[in-house]
Order: C-alpha cells, then structure tokens, then sequence
C-alpha cells in the first residue's frame, strides 16, 4: 500500500526545484494569521531548511510534505505534521491549498492520506488541529475527515479587531 499517493495526488518531501513555491507560500502574508507567522522568510533560510533537514518526524518533531498533482509536477499545497509528542503519540496537523487548486478535493484526499499514514504507518495515536472559529471550509474538512470539536481556546489569537476563538479538534486513531 503507498500512504502517499493516489491517483489525483502525491504527498512527498520538499526538493530544492521546491523552493520558489515555498518562499511564495510562506510569504502570502493572507495565509500568516493560519501559522502565526509574523516575518517573512528569505529563499536562503527556505534553501537551508530543504538541504538540511532530514524530514523524519522522529528527528525535527515535524514533517512537511509537498501536495503535488500526480504525474504533472505541479504544487498543489502543502501538509504538515508538527509538534510531534512520541511520548504521548501525537502530532499536530495543517495543510494550505493554493487557491486556484481548492474546492478540488485535494485538500480532503491529503488530509486522509495523512491519517492513515500516520494512524497506520508512524502508528500515532492522536492528531489534532487548532481552528479560527470563523474559518468554516477548515472546519468542514477537519469534521469530513473524523475530527471532533473538543473544546475551544477563548480569545486565542489577536487580530486587528481583538480576539478571536480558536477551536480544537482531534482524532483518536481507535
């Protein structure tokens, strides 16, 4: 069984042809309030972080990976699994798709290539996610994915008009 790949998508590690799509991603200031990313990253710190890392969960803590249209080479997004706790057996989970690749299903076939890798691969007990309240398709897909909501952290994040709600989900791998 490949956990990374199906017939509409392939879920791989960031390669140095990579790295303009990556420094525009980082530096969409539209997609900064999602990371809490407050600066914008150079090509040479994106570089560094390709030639550098190992991209093993285990080693980093994290793991990125590319969404690419399968057998086209085009970038479609990005996943990640962050803050990994091998203690505990879990690991956050976020994923950006690029606007003119949404409302495709790829998002949804990422997101559950990502569980079951993780699930039945990394052999991880939990994921979770952090949620504005406000951002409704993340919900959705968290939710279509088998997320639930578990609680929310009240006036979590600041914005230009105060504090926003952050809501929690997870999924136990059962």
């Amino acid at each position: 069984m490949n956990y990374l790949q199906n017939d509409k998508i392939i879920l791989r590690k960031p390669e140095p042809e990579d790295l303009e799509f990556l420094y525009n991603i980082e530096n969409n200031t539209k997609y900064w309030y999602l990371s809490e990313t407050k600066a914008p990253f150079t090509k040479w710190h994106l570089k560094q972080h390709i030639e550098n890392s190992k991209y093993d969960i285990f080693t980093n803590k994290e793991l990125r990976l590319i969404i690419e249209l399968n057998n086209q080479n085009i970038q479609a997004g990005i996943i990640d699994l962050f803050e990994y706790n091998p203690h505990n057996s879990n690991a956050g989970v976020g994923i950006i798709i690029e606007e003119k690749f949404r409302n495709e299903g790829i998002a949804s076939d990422a997101l559950d290539m990502t569980i079951k890798y993780s699930f039945d691969f990394l052999l991880l007990h939990q994921l979770y996610c952090n949620i504005d309240k406000d951002n409704f398709t993340s919900i959705k897909l968290f939710e279509k994915s088998g997320f639930k909501h578990t609680g929310t952290l009240k006036e979590w994040k600041k914005n230009k008009s105060g504090y926003t709600d952050v809501l929690l989900y997870q999924l136990i791998n059962k």
